[in-house]
């Protein structure tokens, strides 16, 4: 048999409203049959309630020594032959049995309780149910009495039960067949009406349920790819208020959130390989020609002058230096992506440190005939960040404004004041900006300048990493012809 625990939702949810459907109409045919029998219980009692009155009214059961036995026998033969149904007895003032008709041993006790009479004689709700003498255990049956009184005096009650032995048995006969007939016919209609209502609500309440599960089946087998084709299901059952439509909410959020970061690792997986395109690319160009110089000078050395031999060699020496700056920033950035450097902060004068890095690219400027021009607002704040790292931030942006301006062309570096306590970094060019096909792709893989525009490499990756390390990022902005600027803050 399959555990509980392995059942579906549904199939419990059935289990479980079956259970209640029958337990309900088992409670409504007992409520039914209990308040059927107080009805008739005070229907009778009301309709006899005058009964023993009338009997103790009749003078001829007393006589004066006492009871009349062939007065009260021949009554009360009368009163059983008209109406089976009765049952008479005398009783004396503290409830014992004088005088009754029953066949030999039908008579189970000698006395009848007198507080359901009196409450009785004192007008109480009804039904009142006392003493069944026929019953030996403690039955209770309504009745009818009155007090007896001879010559002035008290001398005891007229007891009548009004549903005697054989009113039971032949009620017993009739209710074997009747009521049960109606139980059986009302248990079957409740429960055909329940279970179509139990169809029409299960239907509606786990519709959400099963297009849940159809959903996350289909992510389960097809992935994002099911997304899109669960999505109005999923929005219909969103629109609810109930727990499911919570759950709902929840898993297409979920969702949501797993294609958004699909799709994030897909367009890093693509960057990636175009990463390694590019920096395939960017390796092969300078090994190709240091191989080739090399291997100029292995064949020619016996032929070659001095001279010539010197310029082959600085030539391979600078391809050399240029492949191991390229494997250096491939290297710094792989630390940085995977979080293998973490900032040294100190505090320190940006003004301070940006004079220092212009004066290291004052040669170079000179050699292209460009301008390198500092403005820095007075009364900056000191910074707090890793001093090798900004350095690292100031060197690369230089020298990428340097390398993509013409001759005499200019590059400013301003600084001034950004919120309370920050400084701001702006460095502008005067070169022919960034190519509109390059910016999408900017700080997010290593692109080339074509047509003499702006190109970025690998330095400036490893800017916007840094920055981030610093809880800030690389702004830029360009038009066509007009250059190029890059900002970013420090606190």
């Amino acid at each position: 048999m399959t555990p509980w625990r392995a059942w579906s939702l549904s199939r419990r949810l059935w289990v479980v409203f079956a259970v209640l459907l029958l337990a309900c109409c088992g409670a409504s045919a007992w409520l039914q049959t209990a308040a059927s029998e107080r009805h008739e219980r005070e229907v009778t009692q009301r309709l006899s309630l005058g009964l023993a009155a009338h009997i103790a009214g009749h003078a001829e059961l007393m006589r004066s020594g006492g009871l009349d036995p062939v007065a009260v026998h021949s009554l009360f033969d009368q009163l059983m032959a008209v109406n089976p149904g009765v049952e008479v007895y005398l009783l004396d003032p503290h409830g014992r049995i004088l005088a009754q008709a029953a066949p030999a041993g039908h008579l189970k006790r000698g006395h009848v309780d007198l507080a359901p009479v009196r409450q009785l004689l004192a007008g109480g709700a009804l039904p009142i149910v006392g003493d069944d003498p026929r019953s030996e255990r403690g039955g209770a049956k309504v009745f009818s009495a009155a007090p007896l009184r001879v010559e002035g005096r008290d001398a005891g009650y007229v007891y009548v039960v009004l549903s005697g032995e054989d009113h039971d048995a032949i009620s017993a006969r009739v209710a074997a067949r009747s009521v049960l007939r109606t139980t059986l016919w009302s248990m079957a209609l409740v429960a055909l009406l329940g279970l179509l209502a139990g169809l029409a609500a299960f239907w509606l309440i786990t519709r959400p349920l099963r297009d849940l599960t159809a959903a996350v089946q289909a992510f389960e087998h097809d992935g994002v790819a099911a997304l899109g084709r669960s999505a109005p299901a999923l929005d219909r059952m969103a629109a609810g208020h109930d727990d499911i439509a919570t759950l709902g909410r929840s898993f297409q959020k979920m969702t949501q959130r797993i294609a958004a970061q699909w799709q994030a690792l897909t367009q890093q997986d693509q960057q990636r390989r175009e990463l390694f395109a590019n920096l395939s690319h960017d390796l092969r160009t300078p090994l190709t020609s240091l191989h080739g110089y090399l291997e100029t000078l292995l064949m020619k050395d016996d032929r070659l002058a001095a001279g010539e031999r010197r310029r082959y060699l600085e030539i391979a020496l600078g391809q050399s230096r240029k492949v191991s700056r390229l494997a250096q920033a491939l290297f710094d950035l792989a630390r940085l992506e995977y979080g293998a450097i973490e900032p040294d902060k100190e505090r320190f004068a940006l003004a301070d440190l940006v004079q220092d890095v212009l004066q290291k690219f004052e040669l170079a400027a000179q050699t292209r005939r460009q301008r390198l021009l500092p403005s820095i607002a007075p009364g900056l704040p000191a910074v707090t960040a890793d001093l090798g790292m900004i350095e690292r931030v100031l060197t690369n942006l230089l020298d990428n404004a340097i390398r993509h301006t013409p001759e005499g062309g200019s590059i400013t570096v301003h600084l001034q004041p950004d919120g309370r306590n920050g400084v701001r970094v702006d460095i502008s060019d005067t070169g022919p900006g960034i190519a509109a096909k390059l910016q999408p792709l900017l700080f997010k893989q290593p692109v080339f300048a074509t047509s003499g525009g702006h190109g970025g490499g690998l330095g400036l990756m490893i800017v916007q990493r840094i920055l981030q390390l610093h809880g800030s990022d690389i702004e830029w902005h360009s038009a066509p012809g007009q250059g190029a600027v890059f900002s970013f803050g420090l606190q």
